[in-house]
Order: structure tokens, then C-alpha cells, then sequence
């Protein structure tokens, strides 16, 4: 079902430098996810609000479920109370429609604030001063109901692993500026999410200690 020796050595990888695995599950069945729990993972994260509804019934309730993909604000409401962690908040408008399914259901909803570092149309993403003010905004109760656990980003999809590395290790120095602001800023920045399944090694040259890891576990996806 998953190949044990390729998902041991990625997770003694991960826990050397101390970072999470988050196991991409996007499109596996829920047998391949079942078998990932019984080997002793927990962590799984999915792109889409439809696919994580149907799977989180099927399956066991500790599993921590991180939303990771683009998300729509009229998914909100069908998306809280279920993620863990919330990865993708790339916008003012997503933070404000958090706050309010958040308030509406009792909960405070654990988010990481989404940075551009690509030039690629394709991301979103707040830019390093959008960044700064929502996580001010954050730590001063704007949004009360959402609780600031880090940052997230996704590198440029490219073979040049210099791009790559410069992009990271920009976001690694604004994360570090972020933390120094003050005690509030350190406490509240305890996760900086990147890395996936082709670029993990220069995340966690530059800092990562959350992986979100997909094919280099579960084998190819089946579209």
C-alpha cells in the first residue's frame, strides 16, 4: 500500500531537523490513508473542502487534518470546525470569513498566514508587508476566533534549485524578522510550512519544520 522503507527514511529526515510530515492524501483512497495511520502517522493534509468532508467519517478521529489547498470563502462554512491547522490563509477576505464561521461554531480555528515568495501567476499569497499587517492584526485580537500558529508558502515549480533556495531562504529571513518583533510575535510563529515532495531539502536547509509531502509517499496519484 505505501512503501514503509521510502516513508521511514523521509520521516527520520524530518524528525532530524525537527519538522513535521504532513502527508499529502489528495486523491489516495482511503485504504492508502489507513494503512499511513496504522504505521503510526497522523498528520494528513487535503486540497479540497469536498474531499476531506466525505474522507474524515471513514476514518480515525485523532488524525489531524490540515487543509493545505486553495480555499474558496463560500467553502468556509462547510470546511470549520474539521481541519487541525488551516495552511492556505492567503488574503484579508479569508480571514475575515474565518473569524465569522469560527465565531459561528465556538471554536478557534488554528490558521498559518500564506506568503507569495514566487513570481508564478498560479500562487496566492500575501506579500511580506500584507503578511506583516495580518499577523499584527492577529496578535491584536482583530480576529479573535483564529489563532496564529505560522507561516506557509510554496516555492517556484522549477529545476533551478537556486531560484528555489533564494525564494526560501527570503521567507526564512522575514519569519526570523517576524519572531524579534517581540515575545507575542515568538510565541505565536511556532510553524513555518514548506517544502513538499520536490523541493523538501531546501526547505529544511532554509528553516521548514512543517513538510507537506504527497507523491514521495504515496506513489504517483491516481487523476
Amino acid at each position: 500500500m505505501i512503501d514503509e522503507k521510502q516513508y521511514s527514511d523521509l520521516k527520520s529526515l524530518a524528525d532530524q531537523h525537527k519538522a513535521v510530515m504532513v502527508a499529502v492524501s489528495k486523491l489516495q483512497p482511503i485504504e492508502k490513508i489507513q494503512a499511513l495511520y496504522d504505521f503510526g502517522h497522523r498528520d494528513f493534509g487535503e486540497n479540497r473542502v469536498s474531499e476531506l468532508i466525505k474522507k474524515v467519517p471513514h476514518l480515525p478521529k485523532d488524525i489531524r487534518w490540515h487543509f493545505i489547498g486553495n480555499l474558496q470563502s463560500k467553502k468556509v462554512k462547510e470546511l470549520i470546525p474539521l481541519p487541525y491547522l488551516v495552511h492556505s490563509v492567503d488574503r484579508p477576505k479569508l480571514l475575515r470569513v474565518l473569524q465569522k464561521q469560527s465565531e459561528k461554531n465556538n471554536v478557534l480555528t488554528n490558521i498559518l498566514i500564506q506568503v507569495k515568495i514566487s513570481g508564478e501567476e498560479s500562487k496566492s499569497g500575501f506579500d511580506f508587508s500584507g503578511a506583516a499587517k495580518a499577523i499584527s492584526d492577529l496578535l491584536n485580537d482583530k480576529y479573535p476566533n483564529l489563532r496564529l500558529k505560522g507561516l506557509m508558502a510554496m516555492a517556484s515549480l522549477t529545476d533551478d534549485e537556486d531560484v528555489i533556495a533564494s525564494e526560501l531562504k527570503e521567507l526564512e529571513s522575514f519569519f526570523i524578522e517576524e519572531k524579534e518583533k517581540s515575545p507575542q510575535h515568538r510565541e505565536a510563529l511556532e510553524i513555518l510550512s514548506t517544502g513538499m515532495s520536490g523541493d523538501y531539502r531546501q526547505a529544511l536547509d532554509a528553516g521548514s519544520n512543517m513538510l507537506r509531502i504527497g507523491s514521495a509517499i504515496f506513489g504517483p496519484r491516481d487523476y
